[in-house]
């Protein structure tokens, strides 16, 4: 009986330590050559902060005109520089949906640019600090969301702006405005065709990576193979 036990526990060691070579196998795909497509890294540009964020977004006419109720939304934040991270050239920041996939608005911002913008709002830091203050906003909008807000006002002309805001109970004190613009036509497509072409190209990847897996594990160790389907097979009886 001790044998027994003994060996059924060996079984399942090995039964597990191949599961986990197979998920590792299927995880630790390189799609870098997919990403490298990307037309937001044109020009020079490198990706250094890439999350969805919730956003309130809210409608208005004009600059004068009252805002709508706005809406809130998670909204997918891409934040890009060039330049060294000790003395960036440009910072830009892409906002996008994967509810709406002409939903593209962008701000770009260089050194000269940033002066403006210190001086409207009587900002404190330098340029060189900005992305590192924009991280750590948009971090607090999602750790802290009843603290910290987002909000993206969108007019009809395609200028918008994006408002970080705290709640200080007793009042909302703004931070740190940041304007955008709508992304052209054409930016926008080809945005829409990057994003299809990889998922189409990673979808691809990965069925081929599941072949070659489950003809490596029906080979060596075809008992794991069907414990596999197994459980997919009650996953999906559990799902419905």
């Amino acid at each position: 009986m001790l044998n027994s036990g003994s060996g059924t526990g060996t079984n399942t060691t090995s039964g597990g330590s191949s599961t986990s070579t197979l998920n590792s196998s299927l995880t630790n795909i390189d799609f870098s050559a997919i990403e490298e497509l990307d037309p937001s890294l044109s020009d020079g540009y490198r990706i250094i902060y890439d999350r969805e964020c919730p956003v309130e977004l809210r409608f208005q006419e004009t600059a004068e005109s009252p805002q709508e109720v706005g809406t809130l939304e998670a909204i997918k934040v891409k934040m890009l520089v060039t330049g060294k991270d000790s003395s960036p050239e440009s910072v830009k920041i892409e906002l996008s949906s994967e509810c709406d996939l002409f939903f593209h608005f962008t701000h770009v911002v260089d050194e000269v640019g940033f002066r403006i913008m210190q001086q409207q709002q009587k900002l404190m830091i330098d340029f060189v600090e900005y992305p590192k203050v924009l991280i750590r906003m948009l971090n607090n909008c999602i750790k802290e969301p009843h603290s910290h807000l987002a909000v993206f006002v969108i007019q009809r002309s395609g200028h918008s702006r994006l408002d970080f805001i705290k709640n200080m109970e007793y009042k909302f004190v703004e931070l740190l405005t940041c304007n955008f613009v709508r992304s052209s036509d054409a930016l926008v497509k080809q945005h829409i065709a990057y994003r299809y072409n990889a998922v189409k190209s990673r979808l691809a990847l990965m069925q081929a990576r599941l072949s070659d897996v489950n003809a490596l594990v029906k080979i060596k160790n075809p008992s794991l193979l069907l414990q596999i389907n197994r459980d997919q097979e009650k996953a999906k009886l559990k799902s419905k």
